[in-house]
């Protein structure tokens, strides 16, 4: 308190900053100060102060490098083992070993080996109550690069994406026109001979897929068609739409055959089992309904979530029903109880399409906030694919492993499925006619070939594409860079 000016520090005192270094090492690395130090640390052991110097722990030069240990065995056989004269003692690699063990090593591993020097005593008392460790320039280095055991316990690699499988471009092949409203819905037949499309002019239209060509006009709607589906094991034509209709159409009359009544509003899309006569489909009423195709009861409402269920899947393996909702989860479902078995919380916005990989079980979903890849039964989260910043209202994947998204901007996004990688970006050009603001892929579909991608458009127009077969590797290089993954792991 006498001391004149208050921002000079008090004279440091040797001997107490001695007795305060002693009790830190002890206290602080009491753990390891038995072990002997490496060469290059052994020259510097004289530069410590006497009191340190004296510690029972710290080996001499000239020492014999054979030691025992004092306290608990490093790796016990197991709790409560007592230590034998074999486990105790302990022997340092002998320098021919070391140099042995060097040549051993391939060149590039050789050179990190000798850049890594352990911590010696002289360092641990050197930084010992300073705020932060300091390394030098070669062990950051060697932190960085990785590999060896104290190194990759320091600091784990970050996650690279891997190189993503090359795929060929696609391209605009056609554009067919015929629709008078937004064409929302498609469904290609088991045969691959055509396809069919639901618009909001309330009319199902059958086209033939090679010439793009009509072939038939169904009426009976009196809303939006809001889904379509064909099955392969009978000749029906299933549609849903925003009248809280759900029709099965006979294609050998052209007629509907069987209503299924039951939903209290719109109903948004549907799905046909693909081993049995079930029906599956999804309304605004916050429900999923099942159908028994032939007796049209209604077998399970599958309720749970709360809001508008505006996607459902179905597959022949657990879990057979899938389903997203607006309110932004996806539920797996068991069929056979009608109960939910998972909920999938990851998303935060509404989940609008969902699409099941053909080979793998695996499944994606489609929000405004990410794509996000599941792994079945479980619902087991993989990764994002992020980057379509738009409202993703529709997925397709290939048996090659093409994601397809269709957002309502009126873009479309290309995928690698395994790796996440965006491969290429189309925003075609809306029909002549149309406003710009009437830019927007409501449904895609790959035929069966896989050769054709389908969209329905807010232009009323339905485009095809296919894959540019002149390109090769060369002329479209994939733009990858193995760069550190920066995509959120939930």
């Amino acid at each position: 308190m006498f001391v004149s000016d208050h921002a000079k520090s008090v004279s440091l005192d040797d001997e107490s900053h001695q007795v305060k270094m002693g009790v830190k090492l002890k206290t602080e690395y009491g753990a390891v100060l038995h072990m002997p130090v490496l060469k290059e640390g052994k020259d510097r052991v004289s530069q410590l102060p006497g009191s340190m110097q004296g510690h029972q722990g710290y080996i001499q030069p000239g020492e014999d490098p054979e030691y025992l240990i004092a306290g608990t065995h490093a790796y016990p056989s197991g709790p409560g083992v007592a230590l034998t004269a074999d486990t105790k003692l302990h022997r340092n690699p002998s320098e021919g070993g070391v140099h042995s063990m060097a040549l051993a090593l391939p060149p590039s591993q050789a050179r990190q080996e000798a850049s890594r020097t352990a911590a010696s005593v002289a360092d641990i008392h050197r930084h010992a109550g300073g705020a932060e460790r300091v390394h030098t320039q070669s062990s950051v280095v060697s932190l960085m690069e990785g590999g060896g055991t104290r190194n990759s316990a320091l600091m784990r690699r970050a996650p690279t994406m891997p190189k993503p499988q090359w795929h060929p471009p696609w391209k605009l092949f056609r554009v067919i026109s015929g629709h008078l409203g937004w064409v929302r819905s498609i469904a290609v037949e088991p045969g691959n001979q055509w396809f069919v499309t639901g618009s909001a002019d309330r009319t199902i239209k059958i086209w033939d897929l090679a010439s793009g060509k009509l072939k038939l006009s169904l009426t009976g709607h009196i809303s939006t068609v809001r889904g379509v589906a064909v099955s392969s094991r009978s000749p029906y034509l299933f549609s849903c739409g925003e009248d809280k209709q759900v029709k099965c159409w006979d294609l050998e009359y052209n007629k509907v055959i069987r209503h299924y009544h039951g939903h209290l509003s719109a109903v948004y899309d549907l799905d046909l089992h693909p081993t049995i006569d079930v029906l599956v489909t999804c309304s605004r009423d916050a429900t999923a309904r099942v159908w028994d195709i032939r007796t049209k009861a209604n077998v399970h409402t599958l309720t749970g979530h709360t809001n508008t269920v505006a996607t459902v899947r179905c597959q022949a393996a657990e879990p057979q029903i899938i389903t997203g909702s607006h309110d932004s989860t996806i539920r797996l479902w068991d069929l056979i109880a009608g109960k939910t078995r998972a909920t999938l919380t990851n998303h935060k916005k509404s989940v609008r399409t969902l699409v099941l990989h053909p080979r793998q079980y695996t499944f994606a979903s489609g929000s405004a906030d990410n794509i996000k890849q599941w792994m079945f039964p479980d619902g087991n989260f993989i990764q994002n694919l992020s980057g379509h910043n738009a409202i993703i209202n529709t997925l397709a994947v290939n048996s090659d492993g093409v994601l397809v998204s269709g957002a309502d901007n009126g873009t479309i996004h290309m995928w690698d499925w395994r790796t996440g990688y965006n491969f290429q970006r189309i925003h075609a050009a809306v029909q002549p006619g149309s406003l710009d603001s009437e830019s927007g892929i409501f449904s895609c579909m790959f035929d069966h070939s896989e050769s054709r991608l389908i969209t329905t458009e807010a232009d009323k127009t339905i485009k095809v594409y296919k894959e540019d077969d002149t390109a090769t590797e060369e002329s479209h290089p994939v733009n990858w860079k193995p760069e550190i993954l920066k995509r959120k792991r939930f």
